[in-house]
């Protein structure tokens, strides 16, 4: 089967680890478009993205709805590693069916992050049964980092929330006081330029039970990404990056 040709939205740091990544994978980068104040390649996307076969978006969450737009109107495929923009998720949804082109979209496009949530939900299934465990998470990112908490400690908490029956409701504020015995706490902390660590935390009075996932970098992140636009190159539909993993682990 022959790889994709990409194009890189946005370059940023994770568009720069992207094109490093895609060279090393043998992938050709045919554009590279970043996000600029007024962007004119919107008024002519079959130019800016001529010759591309998928394009693998990281940007900001104001900026993903133009971007969907551009690819939708030049007929690419896209890869949405971008988080924050939930809120839009029907408004995408409709913009690419409408445009019959694929989309795959995920909080996390780390391979390691998805066997880590794979973890937690046996961990929050069993930890489930017993009511005297507590629990909560708490994610660590670098400064740049525009929404908080992260899309992954999200995922994280609302699959806890559906294990385990006693807590009924996510709390994203940070705790200054009593917390709601039926809160399931997110806590986010930024500094320097981590790139990204997620806890979960079980605790009882007898004892604490923690996993943690740790990024060495956005390696991971970009060699995900990139598996995702080899999988989306021919397809057509709205897809999550669970979909694939779940395609890829049932072969």
């Amino acid at each position: 089967m022959t790889k994709p040709r990409i194009a890189i939205i946005g370059y940023g740091n994770m568009g720069r680890e992207i094109e490093r990544a895609a060279l090393a994978r043998g992938l050709t980068v045919q554009a590279i478009l970043d996000v600029q104040p007024q962007r004119q390649d919107l008024e002519r996307p079959e130019e800016a993205l001529a010759g591309v076969d998928v394009c693998v978006e990281f940007t900001t969450p104001d900026a993903v709805l133009e971007n969907v737009r551009m690819c939708a109107s030049a007929g690419k495929n896209l890869v949405i590693g971008t988080t924050g923009w939930g809120d839009r998720l029907d408004e995408v949804r409709g913009i690419a069916e409408g445009a019959d082109i694929g989309v795959i979209y995920g909080s996390n496009f780390s391979i390691g992050v998805h066997i880590f949530l794979k973890l937690v939900s046996r961990a929050g299934e069993i930890l489930g049964l017993y009511p005297q465990y507590d629990a909560a998470v708490h994610e660590t990112h670098h400064t740049g980092k525009k929404d908080a908490p992260s899309g992954t400690a999200l995922s994280i908490a609302a699959e806890l929330l559906r294990l385990i029956p006693s807590k009924v409701h996510i709390d994203t504020v940070s705790a200054t006081g009593r917390v709601a015995a039926d809160a399931l706490i997110i806590s986010s902390a930024r500094v320097g330029s981590v790139p990204g660590t997620h806890t979960v935390t079980f605790d009882s009075a007898v004892d604490t039970i923690e996993l943690i996932h740790t990024a060495r970098g956005r390696q991971g992140f970009a060699e995900g990404a990139l598996l995702a636009a080899e999988w989306i190159h021919h397809r057509k539909g709205f897809f999550t990056i669970q979909d694939m993993l779940h395609e890829i682990e049932s072969v």
